[in-house]
């Protein structure tokens, strides 16, 4: 008897998807576990297929917060189909959250061997690199775990396999070209960025900047579209000194919402501190066109100015 399509493998699939994509991660960690198992019930071997399986269900365990599961999930995934973008990035991220960034760099610079173009791992690494820096001192790269080298096989299967490869580059390229606002987050994933952001605005009122950054930046990674968790990441920044940071979140805080006069005031103060006056000058001129009484805005604009002259 063949069985309903609600109840096959592909069935059960695409209702998980379905269920992500609504936000309801719990139910989708259902749905994947069941399609595992009739995939096993099959009794035949299909690894692609549950590599996907384990891989969706470490997304789940990831957008829940359940981090160890999700590494579970990835490493169960990799061992069937070594070398899979989406496990080893949602691995990264997982780890990461448990500041474990010596593994999280491993896994970031993985990807980066299979394409160097992917803005996710680009960032990661950036990230981890600070973090590594910090808590292990300038020797940290010597105490790294092996970086496992991707075979070139490995690298002409993902070349020929667009489904799940060129998606992620397509993101990835979008996000570092377009001016475009990105694709709307489901409504769940909004709440849960905004309940991030909270996390590191008290974090930042306790001083606790570099926490701080981490929590805005997890909020981000749920929706992007919130302007002020820019301009308050480019707070965190400007603090330990990050100027370039700062700018590029301002920047994009700008993008959001062109009136956010923090984002001016705050470009303008990195800007300041690269010594780009000009720039800084014209950022104070903006925010004074929307608040002309801004006293912190005119003293700083007078000091830009004398550095100009």
């Amino acid at each position: 008897m063949v069985p309903k399509l609600a109840d096959s493998v592909e069935g059960l699939r695409a209702a998980g998807n379905q269920s992500f994509r609504n936000g309801q991660f719990a139910e989708a960690a259902g749905l994947y576990s069941r399609a595992l198992r009739a995939l096993q019930a099959q009794g035949c071997s299909n690894p692609e297929e549950e590599s996907i399986l384990f891989s969706n269900r470490a997304a789940c365990h990831l957008k829940d917060g359940n981090c160890r599961d999700c590494i579970k999930d990835c490493t169960s995934a990799l061992a069937l189909i070594p070398f899979s973008m989406k496990p080893l990035l949602r691995r990264a991220s997982a780890y990461e959250a448990l500041e474990k960034y010596p593994l999280a760099y491993v896994d970031y610079k993985t990807v980066l061997q299979i394409d160097d173009k992917v803005a996710s791992a680009l960032e990661g690494i950036n990230r981890m690199t600070r973090a590594l820096v910090d808590s292990l001192g300038p020797q940290w790269r010597l105490k790294l775990p092996s970086i496992p080298l991707v075979p070139v096989s490995a690298q002409k299967r993902w070349d020929f396999s667009p489904p799940e490869y060129q998606k992620e580059v397509a993101k990835s390229k979008f996000k570092e070209t377009t001016t475009a606002k990105t694709t709307v987050p489901s409504a769940g994933d909004v709440e849960r960025a905004r309940a991030l952001k909270e996390e590191g605005n008290e974090l930042v009122k306790k001083g606790n900047h570099k926490k701080a950054i981490e929590k805005y930046s997890e909020s981000l990674s749920f929706s992007d579209m919130e302007s002020a968790t820019y301009s308050n990441r480019a707070l965190c920044h400007l603090v330990l000194k990050q100027y370039k940071e700062a700018v590029k979140d301002c920047t994009e805080a700008l993008r959001l919402d062109g009136k956010n006069v923090k984002a001016f005031y705050r470009r303008a103060q990195a800007y300041k501190a690269l010594k780009d006056y000009k720039s800084s000058f014209e950022d104070l001129s903006s925010l004074l066109q929307l608040e002309p009484r801004n006293v912190p805005a005119q003293r700083l604009r007078q000091e830009v100015n004398q550095s100009l002259n």
